[in-house]
């Protein structure tokens, strides 16, 4: 057994859930069998965002690797909580045998954006202690944390709005040209939180002489990385749900089939720059046979905080014109505190897209700490009721 019995960071908040502005509490542990001479215990606060991909391009016989990449640092702070901070110089001190405790308390800067794990780029933010050892190697323990800066809905007047398309698409079958396939697509409002399930109203008609393998739903987000010298568009699938075979010369119907929205984070990624996420509910008619699949998309927004002209239709009181949850609650320790006045709270579930390693370029085989992480966002656990709402205008 080596001098070390445990080196570890916890958070006063066990669900490890942060809104910008909010304290950031908890302790750091460290037990030693034996005494051990060190520089330091250091803290390390960081949160940023990062985009990185690489890119083979061909000219002739010669092949290059160019790389891309792009990055915001949103705090990088150190607290010193034994010994000496990073570079000072003087003697080294030692702590002796038995368990340490040292609090903190670090307050997250306003703005910052929400957590997020991409395919080409990550918002993350963590806490990273370290025992400053001279001359051999530094233990080190690394405790991620989520931020969510939340979305209201009621602050976009586009959310309350329902939307519409059509399209339709002509087959063509050797020499034979047939009639066309028409749809008709809407959804009630464009505002929706994880949680909540979208109604899909449609119709397909099929005047061609070719069945219609299916029609479906697909929920979907793009992510656009910025790097300093190009962009990249990454696609992620949801979730859908489906109808069967339309036969020639018939139709389908949707009369509100849900679709429901997993734990996701909120459009835009606002106080990202590199980083910005879109929704999108698109509807497809899938030809049997070659042929292109017709499609229409409709761009959704994705919130934290409902909108109120929703809550009551789940049966929640009507909510109050009371002050924003961030002025509620800034600076506070509740991550499940409601968004504001009688508005039902939220629960925080793990994001759709699942766990990550955390462990960086940076982080040696000493750094310990739990290397997997799941972003948890704001999710309403209202079931899968449909919402009655107005028709589309």
């Amino acid at each position: 057994m080596g001098k070390l019995k445990l080196f570890s960071i916890s958070l006063n908040n066990p669900q490890a859930v942060y809104y910008p502005g909010q304290f950031l509490e908890g302790h750091v542990t460290v037990e030693l069998n034996e005494e051990m001479k060190m520089r330091g215990i250091r803290l390390q606060f960081y949160g940023g965002a990062i985009v990185r991909w690489s890119e083979t391009h061909t000219s002739g016989k010669r092949t290059t690797v160019r790389h891309y990449s792009a990055h915001e640092t949103y705090f990088n702070s150190e607290l010193v909580l034994f010994g000496k901070a990073s570079g000072q110089g003087g003697d080294n001190p030692t702590l002796h045998a038995g368990s340490y405790t040292y609090p903190f308390r670090y307050q997250l800067r306003d703005g910052i954006p929400s957590s997020f794990e991409g395919s080409f780029g990550r918002i993350r933010y963590y806490l990273n202690a370290t025992i400053d050892k001279p001359w051999k190697f530094d233990h080190t323990t690394k405790r991620a944390f989520t931020v969510v800066n939340l979305l209201d809905l009621n602050s976009d007047p586009g959310a309350a709005v329902g939307s519409r398309g059509e399209n339709e698409k002509t087959l063509c079958c050797l020499c034979c040209k047939s009639g066309p396939i028409s749809c008709k697509f809407q959804i009630d409002r464009c505002g929706y939180v994880p949680g909540e399930s979208i109604p899909i109203k449609a119709e397909v008609i099929n005047h061609s002489n070719r069945r219609m393998k299916r029609s479906y739903a697909e929920l979907f987000m793009v992510i656009i990385f910025h790097s300093t010298r190009k962009s990249r568009t990454d696609y992620r699938k949801i979730g859908e749900i489906s109808h069967g075979e339309i036969l020639p010369g018939d139709s389908d119907t949707w009369n509100g089939d849900l679709l429901p929205i997993p734990p996701l984070p909120p459009s835009k990624l606002h106080g990202c720059r590199i980083i910005v996420i879109d929704y999108y509910v698109k509807f497809c008619v899938t030809p049997a046979g070659p042929a292109f699949q017709l499609e229409i998309p409709i761009k959704l927004i994705i919130g934290s905080i409902p909108l109120r002209s929703t809550v009551q239709q789940y049966g929640f009181p009507p909510p109050l014109q009371g002050p924003s949850h961030s002025q509620l609650y800034q600076g506070g320790t509740q991550a499940s505190a409601p968004p504001e006045a009688s508005m039902p709270p939220p629960t925080y579930a793990d994001s759709a897209f699942g766990t990550v390693n955390i462990k960086d370029e940076d982080d040696s085989e000493y750094t310990k700490g739990d290397m997997n992480y799941t972003p948890v966002y704001a999710y309403y656990n209202w079931g899968t009721t449909a919402q009655p709402s107005a028709p589309t205008q």
